[in-house]
């Protein structure tokens, strides 16, 4: 496995920054589309990539961008316009294009923006390829004349991408018909606000009811403002207000998905996985009894496959490590607690909005609410800590914080669990703290992060 530190530009989800800066600005964005353009021109002469984006104000120019870029390096580029990420990659792979861009930060702020790559094949582009990219972006691209952003032609954007998206998440969980269930669907001003209110409009085919439709009205800067799956709680009191049965969220780029019960209660990516696993098993399709989840979901998932018989493999934090593991095993399901949920007999990647039918089909068939099917998950008490760094040392190397992890190992030994890791997306460590005294677990957790902010902190 490839981590994020041994990259310069890639992390765990593509290349990720403040839109306009380093290594988000033009010179870099334009390098990046002439790299992958080069390491596609391997196989083929005349490569085909699909460009997609999300809401953000900066993504029109970041696509002008980064499409001269790969013209410049021999390739023709097509734009889905305004998809989520799991749309371009299901796109690429149906459409034969041999590689997949999409410009969207997911769950950050507006003033971000990122690259994320797939193959042609749909999947996440593989480790070795980034890196071999990044050698020839970071050797070439302060040599690159790059034409000002406002000068570049516009990716004209084909609005028949989004159909065809559209048209295979209905097909994908046939015979779906939500007449009669309420729900509430929080798009986060993101790349779902113009897929939802289609896609749902045709699942209720009777128009006896609607979904009710939260931020889809996008402007640029209000993608997952207090919205969205990183405010899951927003949906949640939505939901019990409208007295409706389910809340659905989506992050920026919808490939994840959180879920809300009719009590005002958040439901994350760890219950889905024991719905889910739960249902495949019954119907035959979980191969070898196991689900691949991360080293962040709750001891309390764990536990509860286990009473189903269900093995539970922890990967490292990141689909594309969940992925990696979940091949290496053969499994037919895994995901994160963060909403990411993979089911490769479905999709490539995460996909939230087919996460979100899959629940809905789960619910229909079954006859059960939200809070029934979950309701044997007892959640240990979890707290993380983000702790802004400077730098992104390796954390065994610093005493003072080496000293603090160790004591909470020993102190929470086989009552509780301590991961400390760096973002891969951002600069900040994580520092989780699970255990059965809600006490202790604070108490370690806010010792370790002060550690790490006397350290390395900002």
């Amino acid at each position: 496995m490839t981590t994020a530190s041994a990259r310069k530009l890639f992390g765990t989800d593509g290349i990720r920054a403040v839109a306009g800066q380093e290594p988000l600005d033009p010179t870099t964005i334009y390098a990046v589309g002439v790299a992958l353009a080069h390491s596609l021109r391997q196989g083929t002469a005349t490569p085909a990539v699909l460009l997609g984006r999300d809401t953000r104000e900066s993504g029109p120019w970041i696509a002008t961008t980064l499409a001269a870029g790969l013209r410049e390096g021999g390739a023709r580029v097509q734009s889905a316009g305004v998809v989520p990420t799991p749309a371009v990659a299901f796109l690429a792979r149906k459409h034969g294009f041999h590689a997949g861009a999409v410009i969207s930060a997911s769950h950050n702020p507006w003033q971000d923006n990122g690259i994320k790559l797939f193959a042609g094949d749909g999947f996440k582009l593989a480790d070795a390829v980034e890196l071999a990219m990044e050698e020839e972006i970071l050797r070439h691209a302060a040599k690159i004349a790059v034409p000002d952003p406002q000068s570049l032609p516009a990716v004209e954007d084909d609005p028949a991408y989004a159909e065809d998206y559209i048209r295979f998440l209905v097909d994908t969980v046939p015979g779906l018909k939500l007449s009669g269930l309420k729900i509430v669907v929080d798009c986060a001003n993101g790349a779902a606000a113009g897929i939802a209110p289609e896609l749902f409009r045709r699942l209720y085919a009777d128009g006896s009811t609607q979904a009710l439709l939260l931020n889809v009205e996008p402007d640029g800067r209000n993608i997952n403002l207090n919205c969205g799956a990183l405010h899951p709680e927003s949906v949640a009191a939505e939901t019990a207000k409208h007295n409706a049965s389910l809340g659905l969220t989506f992050d920026g780029d919808a490939d994840r998905c959180m879920l809300a019960g009719a009590n005002n209660n958040v439901i994350n990516g760890d219950a889905i996985l024991l719905m889910a696993a739960r249902d495949l098993k019954a119907r035959g399709l979980l191969t070898g009894d196991l689900v691949v989840a991360t080293t962040m979901s709750n001891m309390g998932l764990e536990a509860a496959l286990k009473r189903s018989g269900i093995r539970m493999l922890r990967a490292g934090v990141g689909d594309r490590y969940v992925l990696e593991q979940m091949q290496k095993h053969d499994a037919a399901l895994g995901g994160e607690q963060s909403g990411h949920i993979l089911f490769p007999h479905l999709a490539t990647t995460g996909d939230g909005i087919l996460t979100a039918l899959v629940v809905l089909d789960l619910i229909a068939r079954s006859g059960k609410t939200i809070e029934q099917l979950t309701a044997d998950l007892k959640v240990y008490p979890q707290v993380i800590v983000n702790v802004k760094v400077r730098e992104k040392k390796p954390l065994e190397t610093i005493p003072a914080v080496a000293a603090a992890i160790r004591a909470a190992e020993e102190a929470l030994k086989d009552t509780g669990r301590v991961v400390i890791r760096y973002s891969g997306t951002e600069k900040l460590a994580r520092v989780m703290i699970e255990a059965e005294s809600e006490a202790a677990m604070q108490e370690h957790a806010q010792r370790i992060a002060g550690a790490i902010r006397e350290e390395i902190g900002i």
